[in-house]
């Protein structure tokens, strides 16, 4: 077998956060890039994919592991496409597309030839001289992939590359790419893209692999062995795209939480939402395929995952297999007037989520019944940063005001128990 043009072993990535603490983003990620494939990254919103891209570009560099390139050489052979456009505003579309080359010492009639060259591939011939704001979001995104693919890279990156498109232009971008690669028309040797839509990933790639969060580890890899061009109605596409749904969606227990040193996270979703979701699959009155509610809702995986997760967190619905139904108590939940629904929810709540738990046991020994928001979140950036103690402190406060386990003051930004619910909800002698 040949040697993989990347490797991956034993790979770990680590940040320090404010007060000395440190999250772990990434967790023992091995794995091999080889030729001639098309390699997709899925997993749920946070889970660390555009920081295992990063490693891969050689733009950061891994806490612990090895990266290892077929060239020997860090991030060599490897070129990347953002999720945004990243083109420079004052440079036309042929600048744009040169600056990949000035580093390889050509001449500028040579830059010249080939940039013309791969604008020509892409489908911008004729809008050489055009700048960024005259082209159309599409456009753009094509001038990002010309400067890629310039520079003939063994391995093109992409980091969601269509999610910032509307549907029809990223529709027709991924058929161009597919002709490209399956016409062997660019010398790329393989393609890794990361993205937040299964259908994407089944319709592009030759093998998935997914990510499981706090931190990422690789849950599974998935082949996808159908010939292109596939069609999304075929039985085989839509199981395959089923499989994956049930990966995403499969809750693993890591050691460290076993044993209860990690934080639990909550899904960020509002109460709303989570209502939404259950009346839906009550209307159902059956075990319902998360590919189709996806479709049926519009939402795409990074949207429609985290609402199954709190359905699921808090008791209210169980998946498997790529399916989702009601327990008995999320029945009871989709039947009952709203005041029915609130004890419900507290109920659950309080019985499933140890970080709500801990809010209002806090909240209970405080004499007046107040607290600072800034308290909780500063407790939760030790452990998972500060843009995600906000989500998390944002998502419980949402739950606990929802089932009235406590009220908040916007203006003065502090979490209180009302004298009513602190002796409703207060453990009897």
């Amino acid at each position: 077998m040949p040697e993989p043009l990347i490797s991956l072993q034993g790979v770990h990535k680590v940040y320090e956060m404010p007060g000395g603490a440190t999250g772990t983003v990434l967790e023992a990620i091995d794995l091999e890039v080889r030729e001639g494939e098309i390699l997709a990254i899925l997993g749920p919103s946070g889970s660390g994919k555009s920081t295992l891209l990063r490693i891969i570009a050689g733009l950061a560099a891994p806490s612990r592991g090895t990266v290892r390139y077929r060239s020997g050489v860090v991030g060599q052979g490897v070129a990347l496409v953002f999720q945004s456009f990243a083109l420079f505003p004052w440079m036309t579309v042929q600048e744009n597309v040169e600056i990949g080359l000035r580093a390889q010492g050509l001449t500028t009639k040579e830059r010249e030839r080939k940039a013309l060259q791969v604008i020509d591939m892409i489908g911008l011939d004729g809008f050489e001289g055009a700048y960024p704001k005259e082209l159309s979001g599409g456009m753009r995104q094509r001038v990002g992939f010309a400067r890629s693919l310039v520079v003939d890279p063994d391995v093109l990156l992409m980091d969601e590359p269509f999610s910032a498109l509307d549907v029809l232009t990223a529709e027709n971008l991924r058929r161009d790419l597919l002709d490209l690669w399956i016409e062997r028309r660019i010398p790329t040797k393989a393609i890794i893209i990361v993205t937040h839509s299964i259908e994407e990933a089944v319709y592009l790639a030759d093998r998935a692999v997914i990510l499981s969060r706090d931190p990422a580890r690789i849950a599974a890899q998935v082949p996808i062995t159908l010939q292109h061009w596939r069609e999304r109605e075929d039985h085989r596409f839509v199981q395959l795209v089923d499989q994956i749904y049930g990966l995403l969606t499969r809750r693993e227990t890591h050691p460290a939480q076993q044993s209860g040193r990690r934080v639990q996270t909550v899904p960020p979703v509002r109460s709303g939402a989570l209502s939404g979701l259950l009346e839906l699959l009550e209307d159902q009155d059956e075990r319902v395929d998360l590919y189709w509610l996806g479709e049926e809702l519009s939402l795409d995986v990074e949207d429609f995952l985290p609402i199954v997760e709190a359905a699921e967190l808090l008791g209210l619905a169980k998946v498997a297999e790529g399916d989702i139904e009601l327990t008995e108590e999320g029945r009871n939940y989709a039947d009952a007037s709203l005041l029915r629904r609130k004890e419900i929810f507290r109920d659950q709540a309080l019985e499933r989520c140890p970080a709500l738990q801990n809010m209002v046991h806090l909240l209970r020994q405080k004499s007046n019944g107040r607290m600072n928001r800034e308290f909780f979140v500063d407790i939760l950036e030790r452990s998972v940063g500060a843009d995600e103690a906000e989500r998390q402190v944002d998502t419980l406060v949402d739950w606990g005001r929802y089932s009235e386990l406590f009220a908040y003051d916007q203006e003065s930004r502090q979490l209180y128990i009302e004298t009513e619910a602190a002796e409703e909800t207060a453990p009897t002698a």
